[in-house]
């Protein structure tokens, strides 16, 4: 997974923050049997060209939070990475991701799922999507409501130009692992469902301060920002 690359020295850091990634994660993945496990960087606020080094090291999935944001920096990527939104998407944004990210992580209600439908159905393509739950039940967080998971993708299964992929969460800070083991519970439930035109492939949770938590729980993808890029600078973006 990891990759030797130019190793400009301001970025020495970000070498050894995915190194060290690299191996918690196949650690976790060997020591709870989960198999493979996709390592996603997560870019706000970060600059393109630190971007760009950790895609040199092997990262070849990035997470977008920010609509704006993201269109302000695209076009300084590296073309090899694909790019999925993780971020809280509003309808009235989704005609500026749609030919631009391979996934959506984030859908949590009917009313976007049909407008990333509408226009995907108008962009002759297929979109594929992660349901967002909100496995704590916080009200300060966007997602569905976990007891309301099965009948969101029982309705956005019918839709023709979306495919559903897997679950995505973002777990209470310090939940341990009753939140992880609810989603999982949850993902596998789902599957057992077998919803015509769902495959649950993907289980996304897991980000800097848990991500071997989650994958002791399932995930097999984890979206890390902070311990690759180091804290945040938070913009207004």
């Amino acid at each position: 997974m990891c990759q030797k690359s130019v190793n400009p020295p301001e970025f020495q850091y970000i070498l050894e923050n995915y190194r060290q990634i690299c191996y918690n994660v196949g650690n976790a993945a060997a020591k709870y049997g989960s198999g493979s496990v996709k390592i996603m960087a997560v870019t706000k606020t970060v600059p393109p060209e630190k971007v760009n080094y950790a895609v040199s090291l092997g990262i070849d999935l990035l997470g977008e939070n920010r609509v704006q944001e993201y269109l302000s920096k695209k076009d300084s990527y590296d073309k090899s990475a694909r790019v999925h939104m993780i971020g809280h998407l509003q309808t009235n944004k989704v005609k500026y991701v749609i030919n631009n990210v391979d996934m959506i992580q984030s859908v949590d209600s009917v009313k976007l799922a049909n407008e990333i439908n509408r226009l995907a159905e108008k962009n002759k393509k297929t979109m594929d999507i992660l349901i967002e739950v909100n496995i704590g039940g916080e009200e300060s967080k966007s997602g569905v409501p976990a007891d309301r998971v099965y009948s969101l993708i029982e309705e956005i299964s019918a839709m023709k130009s979306i495919s559903v992929k897997g679950l995505m969460a973002v777990p209470p800070i310090g939940s341990g692992d009753e939140a992880f083991d609810k989603m999982n519970l949850l993902f596998q439930g789902v599957k057992e469902k077998r919803f015509p035109g769902v495959s649950m492939d993907i289980l996304s949770m897991g980000m800097s301060g848990d991500y071997e938590t989650a994958i002791k729980h399932g995930s097999n993808l984890v979206r890390i920002g902070t311990k690759l890029f180091g804290a945040r600078k938070y913009l207004e973006v």
